[in-house]
């Protein structure tokens, strides 16, 4: 109980840490929200009047003041208004998060199934294939997503028309999004397994269970996997941020609407409250996937149920 209110606060404080420090970053970019989106010469605003949308925004109050009243409206679940749009970011972010939530959960669940099977494949059956697999993850890793993007567009849609990009089905305009931000997850949890298994298969236990005359799957299955599995669980929570980076360049490549197409207008249009909620509900799903990783390993590992307790 104590180990996990101790993970607890330490997590509340990263939240909080990350809300003051993108908050104080966003606020030095360069510009000016209000011009960028009022100061049009069709729209015929005075200096006068731009003045008086700031003290609307709030963006003419001093910053410790504005980090207070961004800080309470967050308690309260009050998010801010887009200087671009005029619409409440929780309107936004409500429209744009399932979608991205549905992408970043399929592409993970694939992965992880990606991962398993290199990795299987890369510890099991003859040397060449075991090499084979095993140059994979590498080679995953150096691809960039938004050419991994790119390339499956062409190739699979435009010149061999297995997936339809045209009027397809929504389950068909998921297939190419999820496999781009699937394989760049894939190759670092592909990695960690396969070390997992090779520093597991070399203990003395595994050896003790082959003499039993234990066969090959049953060590894999009942011995090897689970203790593999602590590893590859905690880069799996790291690499939650890969995700919502990987979708910001995903949904731009397949102009899909999400987190990713919401984040990359704001930035364009300096829209400092919709960036500051997107970073900050980033931060929050990080740290509680983390958090949970923390809390479970203990029951995964009986050695780090021992040190919890020491």
């Amino acid at each position: 109980m104590r180990f996990a209110l101790r993970r607890t606060g330490q997590a509340a404080l990263v939240v909080v840490a990350t809300f003051v420090l993108a908050f104080l970053l966003l606020q030095a970019l360069p510009g000016d929200a209000i011009v960028a989106r009022y100061a049009s010469p069709e729209l015929g605003l005075t200096a006068a009047q731009l003045d008086e949308l700031r003290a609307v925004y709030g963006t003419d109050q001093p910053i410790w003041v504005q980090l207070w009243q961004s800080a309470a409206g967050f308690l309260t679940g009050d998010l801010g208004t887009s200087l671009q749009s005029g619409a409440s970011v929780e309107t936004l972010l409500a429209a744009a998060l399932p979608s991205t939530l549905l992408l970043a959960s399929l592409g993970f669940v694939v992965a992880v199934l990606l991962a398993v099977g290199i990795a299987v494949a890369a510890t099991n059956g003859p040397g060449w294939i075991r090499r084979g697999f095993r140059s994979l993850p590498p080679l995953f890793v150096s691809i960039p997503v938004f050419w991994l993007g790119i390339v499956l567009l062409q190739v699979l849609s435009f010149r061999l028309g297995l997936v339809p990009v045209i009027n397809a089905s929504p389950a068909e305009a998921l297939i190419l999004p999820v496999l781009t931000i699937a394989v760049p997850i894939a190759a670092p949890l592909a990695q960690v397994l396969i070390r997992s298994i090779d520093d597991t298969v070399a203990e003395p236990f595994i050896a003790v269970a082959r003499s039993r005359g234990a066969g090959p799957g049953w060590v894999l299955s009942r011995e090897v996997a689970r203790n593999a599995l602590l590893p590859t669980l905690t880069i799996a929570g790291v690499l939650f941020g890969e995700l919502v980076a990987g979708a910001v360049v995903t949904e731009t490549v397949f102009a899909r609407s999400g987190l990713g197409r919401l984040t990359q207008e704001a930035v364009a249009n300096r829209d400092i409250p919709v960036l500051q909620a997107i970073v900050v509900i980033s931060a929050i799903g990080f740290v509680i996937i983390n958090l949970v990783v923390d809390l479970v390993s203990p029951a995964i590992d009986p050695r780090l149920r021992r040190a919890v307790h020491a």
